[in-house]
Protein backbone atom coordinates (compact mmCIF):
# COMPACT_ATOMS: atom_id res chain seq x y z
CA UNK A 1 0.00 0.00 0.00
CA UNK A 2 1.42 3.11 -1.35
CA UNK A 3 2.23 6.06 2.08
CA UNK A 4 -0.75 8.43 -0.03
CA UNK A 5 -2.88 5.46 0.48
CA UNK A 6 -2.46 4.81 4.03
CA UNK A 7 -2.57 8.71 4.77
CA UNK A 8 -6.34 8.48 3.02
CA UNK A 9 -7.07 6.04 4.89
CA UNK A 10 -6.03 8.12 8.57
CA UNK A 11 -7.83 11.13 7.05
CA UNK A 12 -11.11 9.18 5.79
CA UNK A 13 -10.79 6.82 9.34
CA UNK A 14 -10.84 9.98 11.44
CA UNK A 15 -13.61 11.54 9.25
CA UNK A 16 -16.06 8.71 9.32
CA UNK A 17 -15.71 9.45 13.10
CA UNK A 18 -17.23 12.56 12.65
CA UNK A 19 -16.66 15.93 10.82
CA UNK A 20 -14.27 17.94 11.80
CA UNK A 21 -12.20 21.01 10.60
CA UNK A 22 -8.69 20.30 9.45
CA UNK A 23 -6.83 21.09 12.35
CA UNK A 24 -9.04 18.90 14.30
CA UNK A 25 -8.64 16.51 12.02
CA UNK A 26 -4.92 17.00 12.63
CA UNK A 27 -4.95 17.27 16.16
CA UNK A 28 -7.48 13.92 16.25
CA UNK A 29 -4.73 12.15 14.01
CA UNK A 30 -1.93 12.86 16.64
CA UNK A 31 -3.63 12.71 19.77
CA UNK A 32 -5.84 9.76 18.53
CA UNK A 33 -4.23 7.66 16.49
CA UNK A 34 -0.61 8.78 17.32
CA UNK A 35 -0.72 5.69 20.25
CA UNK A 36 0.01 3.41 16.97
CA UNK A 37 -0.17 5.54 14.05
CA UNK A 38 2.20 8.66 13.16
CA UNK A 39 1.13 10.86 10.19
CA UNK A 40 3.86 13.97 8.81
CA UNK A 41 1.19 16.63 9.16
CA UNK A 42 2.78 17.82 6.16
CA UNK A 43 0.64 14.95 4.41
CA UNK A 44 -2.74 15.59 5.95
CA UNK A 45 -3.45 18.79 4.35
CA UNK A 46 -2.36 17.89 1.00
CA UNK A 47 -4.14 14.34 1.38
CA UNK A 48 -7.88 16.71 2.51
CA UNK A 49 -7.28 18.92 -0.65
CA UNK A 50 -6.76 15.85 -2.99
CA UNK A 51 -9.87 13.85 -1.23
CA UNK A 52 -11.78 17.09 -1.88
CA UNK A 53 -10.93 17.21 -5.46
CA UNK A 54 -12.11 13.77 -5.73
CA UNK A 55 -15.34 14.11 -3.90
CA UNK A 56 -14.54 12.07 -1.11
CA UNK A 57 -14.91 14.86 1.65
CA UNK A 58 -17.14 17.65 1.20
CA UNK A 59 -16.23 21.11 3.01
CA UNK A 60 -18.71 23.19 4.33
CA UNK A 61 -17.39 26.75 4.95
CA UNK A 62 -17.34 27.92 8.89
CA UNK A 63 -17.88 31.30 9.93
CA UNK A 64 -14.43 32.41 10.11
CA UNK A 65 -11.53 31.87 7.61
CA UNK A 66 -9.74 27.96 8.37
CA UNK A 67 -13.24 26.90 9.80
CA UNK A 68 -14.35 24.89 8.00
CA UNK A 69 -15.32 21.30 8.65
CA UNK A 70 -15.23 18.48 6.08
CA UNK A 71 -17.10 15.76 5.98
CA UNK A 72 -17.05 12.39 4.65
CA UNK A 73 -19.23 11.95 1.52
CA UNK A 74 -21.03 8.43 0.44
CA UNK A 75 -17.98 7.74 -2.15
CA UNK A 76 -15.27 8.77 0.80
CA UNK A 77 -16.94 5.84 2.84
CA UNK A 78 -16.79 3.37 -0.61
CA UNK A 79 -12.95 4.59 -0.63
CA UNK A 80 -12.15 3.79 2.96
CA UNK A 81 -13.60 0.75 2.98
CA UNK A 82 -11.36 -0.41 -0.02
CA UNK A 83 -8.19 0.83 1.77
CA UNK A 84 -8.99 -0.77 4.50
CA UNK A 85 -9.65 -4.33 2.82
CA UNK A 86 -6.39 -3.68 1.01
CA UNK A 87 -3.40 -6.76 2.40
CA UNK A 88 -1.59 -4.91 4.97
CA UNK A 89 2.09 -4.58 3.79
CA UNK A 90 4.63 -5.60 6.14
CA UNK A 91 7.27 -2.94 6.52
CA UNK A 92 10.75 -3.70 7.79
CA UNK A 93 11.29 -2.42 11.38
CA UNK A 94 13.59 0.04 12.39
CA UNK A 95 14.43 0.60 16.33
CA UNK A 96 17.29 2.19 17.29
CA UNK A 97 17.80 0.71 20.70
CA UNK A 98 17.34 -2.62 19.26
CA UNK A 99 20.31 -1.85 16.56
CA UNK A 100 22.60 -0.23 19.70
CA UNK A 101 21.93 -3.31 21.88
CA UNK A 102 23.34 -5.41 19.19
CA UNK A 103 26.40 -3.97 18.57
CA UNK A 104 26.16 -3.38 22.74
CA UNK A 105 29.71 -4.61 22.94
CA UNK A 106 31.05 -1.25 22.03
CA UNK A 107 28.74 0.80 23.19
CA UNK A 108 29.69 -0.96 27.08
CA UNK A 109 27.62 -2.43 29.74
CA UNK A 110 26.75 1.04 31.47
CA UNK A 111 25.65 2.31 28.33
CA UNK A 112 22.91 -0.38 27.58
CA UNK A 113 21.74 -0.72 30.89
CA UNK A 114 20.77 2.78 30.93
CA UNK A 115 19.14 2.49 27.38
CA UNK A 116 17.22 -0.13 28.59
CA UNK A 117 16.53 1.20 31.79
CA UNK A 118 15.03 4.23 29.99
CA UNK A 119 13.19 1.86 27.44
CA UNK A 120 11.60 0.02 30.82
CA UNK A 121 10.39 3.57 32.23
CA UNK A 122 8.71 4.72 28.75
CA UNK A 123 7.45 1.31 28.65
CA UNK A 124 5.72 1.60 32.10
CA UNK A 125 4.69 5.74 31.41
CA UNK A 126 3.07 4.38 28.15
CA UNK A 127 1.85 1.51 30.21
CA UNK A 128 0.08 4.16 32.45
CA UNK A 129 -1.24 6.52 29.64
CA UNK A 130 -3.26 2.92 28.19
CA UNK A 131 -4.70 2.65 31.82
CA UNK A 132 -5.99 6.78 31.84
CA UNK A 133 -7.08 6.11 27.96
CA UNK A 134 -9.23 2.77 28.31
CA UNK A 135 -10.85 4.72 31.61
CA UNK A 136 -11.64 7.85 29.39
CA UNK A 137 -12.50 6.05 26.44
CA UNK A 138 -14.94 3.71 28.41
CA UNK A 139 -16.68 6.82 30.10
CA UNK A 140 -16.77 9.19 27.30
CA UNK A 141 -17.74 6.70 24.46
CA UNK A 142 -19.93 4.35 26.16
CA UNK A 143 -22.60 4.89 23.65
CA UNK A 144 -20.46 4.72 20.91
CA UNK A 145 -20.10 2.30 17.98
CA UNK A 146 -16.65 2.23 17.67
CA UNK A 147 -15.70 1.62 21.49
CA UNK A 148 -15.25 -1.90 21.13
CA UNK A 149 -13.01 -1.07 18.18
CA UNK A 150 -11.52 1.66 19.92
CA UNK A 151 -10.32 -0.58 23.23
CA UNK A 152 -8.73 -2.75 21.22
CA UNK A 153 -6.39 -0.69 19.76
CA UNK A 154 -5.61 0.59 23.21
CA UNK A 155 -5.06 -3.12 24.29
CA UNK A 156 -2.73 -3.96 21.80
CA UNK A 157 -0.82 -0.50 22.89
CA UNK A 158 -0.86 -1.89 26.43
CA UNK A 159 -0.04 -5.65 25.54
CA UNK A 160 2.98 -4.16 23.73
CA UNK A 161 3.94 -1.70 26.59
CA UNK A 162 3.82 -4.80 29.00
CA UNK A 163 5.81 -6.68 26.75
CA UNK A 164 8.82 -3.80 26.60
CA UNK A 165 8.90 -3.93 30.49
CA UNK A 166 9.51 -7.50 30.60
CA UNK A 167 11.90 -7.41 27.92
CA UNK A 168 13.56 -4.82 29.53
CA UNK A 169 14.02 -6.79 32.84
CA UNK A 170 14.99 -9.77 30.96
CA UNK A 171 17.75 -8.17 28.91
CA UNK A 172 18.59 -5.97 32.33
CA UNK A 173 19.44 -9.33 33.85
CA UNK A 174 21.36 -10.56 31.18
CA UNK A 175 23.45 -7.44 31.44
CA UNK A 176 23.84 -8.38 35.72
CA UNK A 177 25.71 -11.75 33.92
CA UNK A 178 28.75 -9.45 32.13
CA UNK A 179 31.45 -7.86 33.31
CA UNK A 180 31.98 -4.25 32.72
CA UNK A 181 33.71 -4.60 30.08
CA UNK A 182 31.06 -6.51 28.47
CA UNK A 183 32.67 -9.79 27.86
CA UNK A 184 30.41 -12.80 29.17
CA UNK A 185 31.67 -14.47 32.86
Amino acid sequence: MARRDQTEMAVLGALSMQPMTAYALREAIREVLGHFWSESFGQIYPTLNALEKEGHVQRQEGPRARSSIFQLTDSGLTRLRDLLNEPIKAVPPRNGLLLRLFFGRQLGVRRCRELLEEAKADAERRLAEYDALTRTVSEEDRDSPDLPYTLMTISAGRHGAEAAVAWAEEALALLDTLPENGEPR
